[in-house]
């Protein structure tokens, strides 16, 4: 059997209101992943394939854990979501970028992206497709591959194996903690999800304070 390791990316600059200003990490994200590398040559098995997204936040956790020379798939990049937000509020006035309004802000965003009353770069179905091609490609018999994406990635793909649509899907995506850990095992039979949001790394009181969501 296979297995699949997705891991989001460090905290980015959770200040940011645009895509650009958020894509990179902030002084806690770097260490986070720094911890995250430490836990996984201590404690983890190795991998046979290490890639990430193409996006700054993303390639700079991969360094962090210590893959510095990895590859990248753009497959990985995460919804442009500052974006969409802005498309919410240029077609429905209901455009925020506060994170305490994510809960409800997010469903609605993704219901309008799938509907077609906002577009942007990329459609909801591009999005949903690239997500189950790059989990077809991650999905190797006897192969351990690692995945650095980001919590919308995690979410969909982890949809897709559980059959959940959108409402459910931004319920796995809420509590996504900033380098988590999730666990997809491949099996003769399919994709089945062993583990889910995991932050060993954290898991201390010293640390308590430094799991973060955005």
């Amino acid at each position: 059997m296979g297995e699949i390791t997705l891991v989001r990316h460090g905290q980015a600059n959770s200040s940011a209101t645009t895509e650009a200003e958020y894509d990179r990490l902030s002084a806690l994200g770097h260490e986070q992943a720094k911890w995250l590398g430490e836990w996984m040559r201590e404690h983890d098995r190795d991998y046979d394939v290490v890639l990430s997204g193409t996006l700054r936040r993303q390639r700079e956790t991969l360094a962090g854990l210590g893959y510095a020379d990895a590859a990248t798939d753009a497959r990985l990049n995460e919804i442009a979501y500052y974006d969409l937000t802005d498309e919410m509020t240029r077609v429905h006035g209901t455009g925020t970028h506060d994170p305490q309004d994510f809960v409800t802000h997010f469903p609605a965003t993704l219901t309008a992206w799938r509907k077609g009353e906002i577009g942007g770069a990329e459609g909801y179905d591009a999005f949903t497709d690239r997500v189950r091609d790059v989990m077809a490609m991650a999905a190797q018999p006897g192969k351990r591959v690692l995945c650095v994406s980001s919590g919308g990635i995690i979410a969909q793909a982890i949809s897709d194996v559980l059959g959940l649509d959108i409402p459910q899907m931004a319920r796995v995506a809420l509590p996504i903690l900033n380098t988590s850990v999730h666990r997809i095992q491949v099996t003769d039979h399919g994709l089945l999800l062993t583990c889910f949001n995991a932050a060993p790394h954290l898991d201390t009181a010293a640390r308590a304070e430094q799991r973060t969501f955005y």
